[in-house]
């Protein structure tokens, strides 16, 4: 039994010791990204002040604390990401101690239960054991069962205290993974209320620009332009999705024709992308064609799919996808099952935000202030991935639907 215990006990450790390390790593790499993060920042935050009290009513001041406030967001997905992994840390150190001091009362029970048997019994000498038995061959079965007795006691006792100095440790560190956590913690409120502050800040020069209708105008053929920008990241993906179904082809061919094959999956579909985009194991998106929920909770469409007039301005735009005004709750939710592919920043438009579907399909969320999610998680139907921000023409959220490289009309997609 005790073996038993101890053998499941070493497997388990070594189990989390490889994910323990692997999510160091990962920690490590979001250190980095974190540094870079601010230092854009930073930067960005020093070009703001050096703006006239003039140009820090432009579109070119909304735009920098626009980007600022993307960073910030980026900051935040990473540091949730961070504090998620260091609870996975937390909940297996305690996992760990639970093992150790479930092994520690197995030693014990068995050595107490050796105590009291040899107190009951008295202990047998090779002699008595000897002059006792029956026959000489149960004399030699007695001696050698008493030997092994004897030596899998004192191996006991070894694995007893060894265990108990395994527990010291593993509560320690428990500590220290505990502190690191709250360090996160308290880093992420703070840059919650930065990223609020700045949302305030940018929302002041926002009613300016309103106050200016030549300003409005740039404004709305700013983001007209960076509408195409967003087409250019939906094919960036498509080709990339591509891209690593042919190079997984190739993977499966050459494993069949040599059996010998050294290169890896990982190193054969190596991309721009260092995050699990799969969409296998999603329900199917086009069976959801006019069953989709709608990525706001109340709404109206203001501007609808393919070419329309702005009323105020007098402008013929073509709109890939739809524009829908937002009334009470501004959260933004995923119409189906996926993943974030992408997250991104286009000057006018500010936070752009791509889910991967099954069957090639993918929704955009465009204008967002906020933005809980990042790129690589898997999103359920309903889930909340972020707010609307708010633009010169209001709260609205842009959405499109595209089928691999062709928009289509998201109307036609969303529940009536």
């Amino acid at each position: 039994m005790v073996k038993y215990f101890l053998k499941y006990f070493l497997i388990l450790a070594v189990l989390i010791c490889d994910l323990s390390f692997s999510q160091t790593d990962d920690i490590e790499k979001s250190k980095q990204e974190l540094s870079k993060i601010k230092e854009e920042i930073t930067r960005l935050e020093k070009e703001l002040a050096q703006k006239t009290k003039k140009e820090k009513k432009s579109l070119s001041a909304l735009d920098n604390i626009s980007k600022q406030n993307f960073l910030l967001n980026k900051m935040l997905a990473d540091l949730r990401a961070e504090e998620k992994q260091k609870q996975n840390q937390i909940d297996n150190q305690i996992k760990t101690i639970s093992e150790i001091e479930n092994t520690i009362k197995t030693l014990q029970n068995n050595y107490a239960k050796y105590v009291t048997s040899t107190y009951k019994n008295g202990s047998y000498t090779d002699w008595e054991s000897l002059i006792n038995a029956a026959s000489f061959q149960q004399a030699v079965i007695r001696i050698e069962y008493l030997k092994r007795f004897s030596a899998s006691r004192k191996k006991d006792l070894v694995k007893l205290e060894k265990n108990k100095s395994d527990l010291i440790t593993a509560k320690q560190k428990l500590q220290q993974e505990l502190e690191a956590q709250h360090k996160i913690t308290l880093q992420k409120e703070s840059e919650e209320k930065t990223l609020k502050q700045k949302i305030t800040e940018e929302k002041k020069i926002l009613n300016e620009i309103k106050k200016d209708k030549k300003l409005i105008t740039n404004s709305v053929n700013e983001k007209r332009k960076s509408e195409k920008k967003i087409r250019d990241l939906i094919v960036k993906l498509v080709d990339e999705a591509e891209r690593k179904r042919k190079a997984e082809e190739e993977l499966r061919r050459s494993q069949t024709l040599a059996s010998n094959e050294t290169k890896t999956k990982k190193e054969i579909v190596a991309s721009d992308y260092d995050v699990d985009l799969s969409t296998v194991k999603f329900s199917s998106f086009a069976e959801m064609k006019g069953k989709l929920n709608w990525p706001i909770s109340k709404g109206k469409v203001v501007r609808g799919f393919g070419e329309s007039l702005n009323p105020k301005l007098k402008t013929l735009t073509v709109n890939y996808g739809i524009d829908i005004k937002a009334s009470g709750d501004l959260s933004v939710k995923s119409v189906g099952e996926g993943v974030v592919s992408a997250v991104e920043w286009l000057p006018g438009y500010g936070t752009v935000l791509i889910m991967s579907h099954k069957g090639n399909f993918r929704t955009v969320y465009g204008h967002l202030s906020e933005v809980f999610v990042k790129e690589g998680d898997k999103v359920n139907t309903g889930g909340v991935i972020g707010k609307i921000n708010e633009g010169v023409e209001g709260n609205i959220l842009h959405f499109e639907v595209w089928n691999g490289r062709q928009n289509v009309d998201p109307i036609t997609w969303l529940k009536k």
